[in-house]
């Protein structure tokens, strides 16, 4: 009944979250979103937050996984439009989940997998900025500021492994994808490619290789 339940309130979201993805896009209060994009963003939230339920289960570390998988849908698509991840988005679904990681510590007896979560997320937004330095075209600081959430969540789920193998999935939706433009002629070598997507495309990828709870 969990999954069915956050399949709903996904569907009962999706309109809301296509509208403030169109409005953060175009930096427009005003703006409206196609009824294409109202259909895929409620479908794509209702699946993500199922997905979420399932995979989490009744605890208090749910309401920070749902917080995050609507947030990404919204990343995504702002991201895909016009290569920026919002801070306004980002920051709170991180400030969230780490109120949701620090109650499940303590209902829940998690400590050391919040500690590990934490670190592992002050480690990738680290590394992240460390490659920002180094190549600033290819990683733009609003995906550096993604790896924090993504770096908490898989570090709490499956450690340090979970982690790589999540950016590793990440990159490798990156390449697929661009592989796909290439191939469509819809970009050319020195095309920039959106990298929040395939992150947070990686990061469910190997959630749902590791399991449920």
């Amino acid at each position: 009944m969990l999954p069915l339940a956050a399949a709903l309130l996904g569907l009962a979201l999706g309109p809301w979250l296509a509208r403030a993805t169109v409005r953060l896009a175009q930096r427009d209060a005003a703006a409206v979103p196609a009824r294409t994009r109202v259909a895929l963003t409620t479908l794509l939230t209702g699946a993500s937050l199922a997905g979420a339920a399932a995979l989490t289960g009744a605890r208090p570390l749910l309401a920070g996984v749902l917080w995050l998988a609507a947030a990404a849908v919204v990343l995504a698509g702002v991201d895909l439009a016009v290569h920026r991840l919002p801070d306004v988005v980002t920051l709170p679904a991180l400030a969230v989940l780490t109120a949701a990681v620090a109650v499940d510590a303590l209902v829940e007896g998690t400590g050391r997998r919040a500690l590990a979560g934490l670190l592992l997320a002050a480690a990738a937004f680290a590394v992240g900025v460390v490659l920002r330095l180094l190549a600033p075209a290819g990683l733009g600081f609003g995906d550096v500021k993604l790896l924090a959430p993504l770096g908490l969540l898989l570090g709490w789920w499956g450690g340090g492994l979970l982690l790589l193998t999540g950016v590793l999935l990440g990159l490798l939706a990156g390449a697929a994808g661009s592989l796909v433009l290439l191939a469509t002629r819809r970009a050319g070598w020195r095309t920039a490619v959106p990298f929040g997507p395939p992150l947070l495309v990686g990061a469910a990828v190997a959630l749902a290789l590791a399991g449920p709870l």
